[in-house]
């Protein structure tokens, strides 16, 4: 069960990378919008859940008690998918994954005032991976462009995933937290697409290209989102971040050719060591 958590996290990673790539050379080329993109990573997402709340014993549990941290996290979720997706668009995808690493000190931080107990060796995996960053930081062996897009989601995520984290562990099921936050953001980002970009999303999964992008990232949002019932929400985002920054140098190099790669997995393998001393709580 130790393990159970990491690997759940690795897999939805695969799949998210392989739709996050797809939305990128999509949007860059104009074949569709950032809204589009958006519904897109959203909707397969929403019909598993929707799956799972009905024929899943106790599959959807919502308490009223919730709604504070609810809507909270639904107001920031919408800000942050779209934040995400312009991160995604205007970053090369392994500056994305970095940058987005220092989500894990913030959320330490909040894992303590929530009661989790961290011990000594992810205090020093925190700061092996705060000095990683520093030295990325300050190299011109990666591109800026879309930096600051890159840094609201990893500060904003901080808020979404700990309040995500918070309701299902006190309040909500996974299912229907999930599935209620989906029903919102699919909403909202289906009338953008509508009335501001003129497209229809619902068309573009006729396409085989687009129904992949769509497909894939919703398998991997549910499997990440299960994994997060095995562990720590500081433990379980530093499999997230460690595992997407692999596929993402793998993406990063094969798919958009990217450069200084020797540079980069140097710097994943520091990351990936401060990620270990993480775990060994």
């Amino acid at each position: 069960m130790l393990m159970l958590g990491p690997i759940l996290i690795s897999i939805g990673t695969f799949f998210e990378e392989v739709s996050d790539s797809i939305g990128k050379d999509k949007v860059k080329h104009h074949l569709e919008s950032p809204y589009t993109m958006a519904f897109l990573s959203l909707f397969w997402a929403a019909i598993i859940f929707t799956l799972i709340s009905v024929f899943k014993a106790d599959g959807f549990v919502f308490k009223l008690a919730s709604l504070p941290t609810f809507l909270l996290r639904a107001f920031l979720e919408v800000g942050q998918m779209y934040v995400s997706i312009m991160a995604i668009v205007k970053a090369d995808r392994s500056t994305f994954s970095f940058v987005r690493t220092i989500t894990i000190p913030l959320l330490l931080i909040v894992d303590l005032i929530l009661g989790y107990q961290i011990g000594f060796m992810p205090t020093v995996g925190i700061g092996v991976i705060i000095v990683t960053l520093g030295v990325l930081f300050f190299n011109h062996g990666i591109k800026k462009t879309g930096l600051g897009f890159v840094l609201f989601s990893a500060i904003n995520a901080v808020i979404t995933i700990s309040l995500f984290k918070y309701d299902i562990t006190h309040f909500n099921s996974v299912a229907a937290e999930q599935l209620l936050i989906n029903a919102i953001l699919l909403t909202v980002f289906l009338l953008l697409a509508i009335f501001k970009a003129k497209e229809n999303p619902l068309v573009f999964l006729e396409k085989p290209i687009f129904l992949l992008q769509s497909a894939a990232i919703g398998i991997g949002g549910v499997i990440e989102s299960f994994g997060y019932n095995y562990g720590a929400a500081s433990i379980m985002t530093a499999a997230k971040r460690s595992s997407a920054i692999f596929w993402s140098l793998l993406a990063g190099k094969v798919y958009f050719k990217e450069k200084h790669i020797i540079f980069k997995f140097a710097i994943f393998i520091l990351l990936l060591g401060g990620f270990i001393l993480l775990a060994l709580n």
